[in-house]
């Protein structure tokens, strides 16, 4: 009878268990434990996952691990972050970037965004490469670079998550949350050609590949702006906060919905719409009670969704048995990701002249603060079952717990440090924005 109560989990009971599992957990990191909230929903799920391998291994009988992992794949994670939760976020991550700061920004974000990740990846491609050889391991190189583009993507939530800590000069902190909110969506698109190569065994081709960026990249931007502005136009007809706070929602789900129908980056879409209804739409379209019931209601939407996906993130460890080749391609994927994230860093900030980037101490806080996240996860879970895939996915695990376990827990002492030392705490006088 249990066991077949098991497999009859609705949508809702699993959702439900995942707020619950999220909630008690938070509450005893916050009572208990007093880690940052995601360190310690990360943290806890993690464990939480070992605690139940250790319980199978002395208590075969039980097979909780078996319980948890088919509970995993029934969610499919990966569905649920890149089509549910992903929108959300960036969305909710975008409005509370303020439009005018990242547009003197918009080169360096730019060129971090796009010539940063390609970099990355290739650069990241060939180090994986070359570990794969001196390993011995049965890859083939095309799968490498797959990792490159997958774990290439900074992390809004934690990025964001951490500026909204810290004094952060403002130029500085436009910049970083912007390349953050749109490097997502390039690395997405980047990944979604390299896959389609490495699957079906085809030559890559440089100039297929550019034209599948530019219509994937080209058109969420397209259909943000078209969405942000409808959304924008809608807002400002009106003054009934219940009503707009739905339009919101139905950016956020019509906008990717339909991005996902016609193969465009709904990624990209969310973060150009997210940037219009938080900025034009929350200064000119709204009045003070909606604005405050918008801003709070996605700042909630934030906080929950974070939680229950820094939880999902230590939960899937139970997907992975590590062996020695896992463990050894992990410790160089942590290396390898730190050096090539420091080279595209230095490069993007080479080509273009910017007081946001070029201020000391400044490239240090956007290599440190490059952290992987739930993207990286997902992309390595919706690789092929197979050898490869394991292999992939332990890199990629280990890339992700050391960023969410060190780089975030020390990217503000880091930011600190260069504040003592070279920047100032604020940078020029800033005027508060409506949106607080």
């Amino acid at each position: 009878m249990h066991e077949t109560a098991s497999h009859t989990l609705s949508d809702f009971d699993m959702a439900s268990l995942l707020v619950v599992a999220a909630a008690l957990l938070g509450w005893a990191n916050h009572h208990f434990i007093r880690l940052p909230h995601v360190i310690g929903l990360t943290v806890m799920g993690a464990l939480a996952a070992l605690g139940l391998m250790v319980a199978d291994f002395f208590i075969p009988g039980i097979v909780l691990d078996d319980k948890v992992a088919n509970f995993l794949t029934r969610l499919n994670f990966t569905d649920t972050l890149l089509q549910g939760m992903l929108s959300f976020l960036l969305f909710a991550g975008a409005l509370h970037v303020d439009l005018e700061r990242l547009k003197a920004s918009w080169l360096p974000v730019l060129m971090l965004s796009t010539v940063g990740v390609i970099v990355s990846t290739v650069l990241t491609g060939l180090a994986m490469w070359g570990l794969g050889a001196l390993l011995a391991l049965p890859v083939q190189p095309i799968w490498y670079f797959v990792f490159g583009a997958l774990i290439a993507p900074t992390d809004p939530v934690s990025v964001l998550g951490v500026l909204k800590e810290e004094a952060v000069p403002a130029s500085l902190q436009s910049a970083v949350a912007g390349e953050s909110l749109f490097n997502d969506g390039v690395g997405i698109v980047v990944f979604t050609i390299l896959l389609g190569a490495a699957v079906t065994g085809a030559d890559f081709s440089f100039s297929e590949g550019a034209r599948l960026f530019a219509v994937e990249a080209g058109g969420g931007v397209i259909v943000g702006l078209v969405f942000g502005w409808i959304g924008y136009r809608a807002l400002a007809s009106m003054d009934d906060y219940a009503l707009e706070v739905l339009i919101t929602l139905a950016i956020v789900m019509g906008g990717y919905s339909l991005c996902s129908a016609f193969h465009l980056s709904g990624p990209l879409a969310m973060a150009v719409a997210g940037l219009l209804i938080g900025n034009h739409g929350v200064s000119f379209a709204m009045s003070d009670t909606t604005r405050d019931y918008v801003i709070k209601f996605w700042e909630l939407v934030d906080e929950m969704l974070n939680s229950i996906l820094f939880l999902l993130i230590g939960l899937e460890l139970i997907a992975l048995v590590p062996g020695v080749p896992h463990l050894a391609l992990g410790i160089g994927a942590i290396a390898i990701t730190l050096a090539t994230r420091a080279v595209a860093v230095g490069v993007s900030t080479k080509l273009v002249r910017s007081a946001s980037l070029n201020m000391k101490g400044a490239g240090r806080v956007l290599w440190w603060g490059g952290l992987r996240g739930g993207i990286s996860i997902a992309l390595a879970l919706s690789l092929p079952a197979g050898p490869v895939r394991e292999l992939l996915l332990a890199a990629t695990f280990a890339a992700v717990l050391f960023s969410v376990l060190v780089q975030r827990a020390t990217l503000g002492r880091l930011i600190d440090h260069l504040k003592d030392k070279h920047v100032p705490a604020v940078e020029e006088p800033e005027e508060p924005r409506t949106v607080h």
